[in-house]
């Protein structure tokens, strides 16, 4: 027993003593934090300090441990060390110069948890001093942009990267990060476009490049010039276009790719046994387990792309074999934890279309393709935060899209089809639509189906009015392209008819308790406004007169909704209430469907009375409606083709300031201390000649 304990008491001392023990570079650390210059005993401090590895999370954590008094007191110690560390960049090492980078992070990181604290000192004198901060940047922005530019590791390249995320997202509102002045002022810009131009970088860096870009873009944009968004708008280079385009569409293939893995894995589960079971009853229920993390990050730099450089939209239309249908190889990577906004990269290669066999059996695809897929699984479910923006991005970008030129002549040419198959939500009054029997068509078809399924599958309690303007505005400035230059689209136009009016129907039933929320009748005039659209200029869009013909047997099929509506709209604008001028607009809008309703219905009852039919059939109401469109007066309606252009500052500002932040706090989340692991470096850089 004696034995047991005095080797007890042996072991005891044993750990005690290991635990006392501390890895040189932690002691080096130590003497930095005394008010001394560590190189005053120690000659060699600095050279022997960038040998050693790096342990970030001791340097970090003693950061934020001081006081910012006592932080004061070494700040001379800290702002050597932030100048060594640029100094090292330069160094032959690279041993030396991953040491340097990481310790970077650490000390940006370090300092600015502090900075939150009420000490309120301020960031840039702490790491580097007010007298030296412009010529510290600027070399530092010009070793990074060296490093970036050089033939030499990757890995190197991709701490470079990783560190710029690292400054760039240190703050939560990367608009009060004042040391990206210095980055706006030091570019990095055609750093960021020769990775992306260049298929190997592109690979390895491409992710990580499109985020940082995308960031950098929303730096005070709406403040002073940022120089990235000026010169992101006027790039021209077709491979660096195409590249951007590439790393977007991998990122959002690998989120479609995922979505049906798990969706493949939760039909053949337990809830598909128990929904067969049970009935379909449990259908939308069960749906909403299928949850993949959405990735804002990447559908901002989309967004940024398309929205400021005009050569971009043709990108959005170049042919690549379907990338979900394609064997990539992938390389184990460490797992990383999945951050709510899914920021993460995607685990498989970028590809390029001329690295891979272009296969008369493979589907191809584009990037608008791959894009509306994303948009049509993040637009299921708005109810989540996260994906409720997502999914107003999405609207967003469909919103630019549809008012270019050049986007919309691609999204009509019937010359150029696709098979789109876009994700529907389960519900329990339709079935399932078979994959393989969807026809090839323009893509402004996906579009417009995209559009219809949200308008079908959102009416619901908790209203996304916002979401639903979107949809129609983007309807309404397709239709005005196709009127404009007399396209006649063959569309199924009944399925976005009805839509429109069952939305008409659930805004009238739904009236009490979503005018308390929302101003419905906007929405209302809009979607009346798409029927008079059809009506005024149909005869120049829809594809056949027998599709004319069925508009107005929708029209006075559905009458009793817009006879509803009309008695809703004439009954709170006589009212002196705050609806009264908005309603008004709605009953001015109505007299071309009421013209067309009060002119056919008693022509249809007089025939069916004469004929002795006690129900026509629609054949027969179709007879009807072609005999007497001569005797039909409407009138013509001004403003119908005209919109309102899309612009970003004076509408969308405090959602593209909250949207950034929120994808800045998911970025530096990501940046976890095994994202800069040495591991992988040490091996490259083995031998130190």
């Amino acid at each position: 027993m004696a034995q047991a304990e005095k080797k007890g008491g042996l072991l005891w001392k044993s750990s005690a003593s290991k635990k006392l023990l501390k890895e040189k570079v932690v002691l080096m650390y130590d003497e930095i934090f005394m008010t001394e210059d560590p190189s005053k005993c120690s000659p060699r401090f600095w050279e022997e300090l960038f040998l050693m590895k790096v342990n970030l999370e001791y340097l970090e954590s003693k950061l934020e441990s001081l006081d910012g008094e006592e932080l004061m007191k070494i700040k001379d110690n800290v702002n050597c060390l932030f100048q060594r560390c640029i100094q090292a960049l330069g160094e032959e090492h690279p041993i030396r110069v991953v040491n340097a980078l990481q310790t970077l992070c650490a000390l940006i990181r370090g300092v600015h948890q502090k900075n939150k604290s009420t000490s309120g000192f301020d960031i840039i004198n702490m790491l580097m001093g007010f007298d030296r901060a412009e010529l510290c940047m600027k070399n530092l922005m010009e070793s990074l942009d060296s490093l970036l530019c050089a033939e030499g590791s990757e890995s190197l390249k991709s701490l470079c990267l990783k560190l710029l995320l690292c400054l760039v997202t240190v703050t939560d509102n990367i608009s009060q990060n004042t040391i990206l002045e210095y980055v706006m002022i030091n570019s990095i810009f055609e750093a960021i476009l020769q990775i992306l131009s260049n298929p190997p970088s592109r690979r390895e860096h491409g992710y990580d490049t499109v985020v940082l870009l995308a960031l950098l873009v929303n730096y005070r944009k709406y403040e002073s010039v940022n120089p990235y968004i000026v010169k992101l708008s006027i790039v021209d280079d077709e491979a660096t276009l195409n590249g951007m385009g590439l790393v977007i569409a991998q990122a959002l293939s690998e989120y479609n790719r995922q979505y049906k893995d798990k969706e493949e894995e939760h039909q053949s589960g337990f809830f598909s046994a128990l929904t067969n079971m049970v009935g379909s009853m449990f259908i939308a229920d069960a749906d909403e387990k299928i949850s993949v993390q959405t990735n804002e990050a990447i559908l901002l730099a989309l967004y940024e792309a398309v929205h400021l450089n005009r050569n971009f939209i043709t990108v959005l239309a170049q042919s690549h074999p379907e990338m979900g249908l394609v064997t990539v190889p992938i390389s184990p990577i460490p797992t990383t934890p999945v951050t709510p906004l899914g920021t993460t990269p995607p685990s498989s290669d970028v590809i390029s279309s001329a690295e891979l066999p272009l296969d008369a059996d493979v589907q191809t695809s584009n990037l608008l393709i791959t894009f509306l897929k994303y948009s049509s699984i993040v637009m299921q479910d708005t109810k989540d935060e996260h994906r409720l923006h997502s999914g107003k991005l999405c609207l967003i970008i469909l919103t630019c899209i549809a008012e270019d030129q050049y986007a919309n002549a691609f999204l009509h040419d019937d010359n150029v089809n696709f098979r789109v198959n876009l994700h529907r939500m389960p519900m329990r009054h339709r079935k399932k639509a078979a994959d393989k029997n969807l026809p090839c068509r323009p893509l402004v078809c996906a579009v417009l189906d995209l559009m219809v399924e949200f308008i079908v599958t959102h009416m619901m309690k908790e209203f996304p009015m916002d979401l639903y303007v979107r949809c129609i505005q983007i309807v309404h400035k397709l239709l005005c392209y196709q009127k404009k230059c007399r396209v006649r689209l063959h569309y199924t136009w009944r399925e976005l008819w009805s839509a429109l009016i069952n939305l008409l129907k659930f805004l009238m039933s739904n009236e009490t308790v979503l005018l308390a929320k929302h101003n419905i009748f906007t929405l209302a005039l809009m979607v009346v406004n798409l029927f008079n659209m059809f009506i005024t200029y149909g005869d120049t869009f829809l594809p056949t007169p027998s599709s004319y013909d069925e508009l107005y047997y929708e029209i006075i099929r559905m009458h009793q909704n817009f006879d509803n509506l009309y008695s809703m709209v004439l009954r709170l604008s006589t009212n002196a209430g705050q609806w009264k001028e908005p309603a008004s607009k709605v009953t001015h809008a109505l007299v071309n469907i009421r013209a067309i309703i009060n002119h056919f219905n008693p022509k249809i009852e007089s025939y069916a009375a004469v004929n002795h039919i006690s129900q026509l059939s629609e054949e027969q109401v179709l007879e009807v409606v072609r005999s007497n469109y001569d005797t039909l007066t409407l009138k013509l309606q001004d403003g119908l083709d005209q919109y309102e252009r899309y612009s970003e500052q004076h509408k969308e500002a405090a959602f593209f300031k909250e949207l950034v932040r929120s994808i800045s706090i998911n970025v530096r989340r990501n940046l976890a201390f095994n994202t800069l692991s040495q591991e992988v470096l040490l091996k490259e850089f083995s031998t130190i000649s």
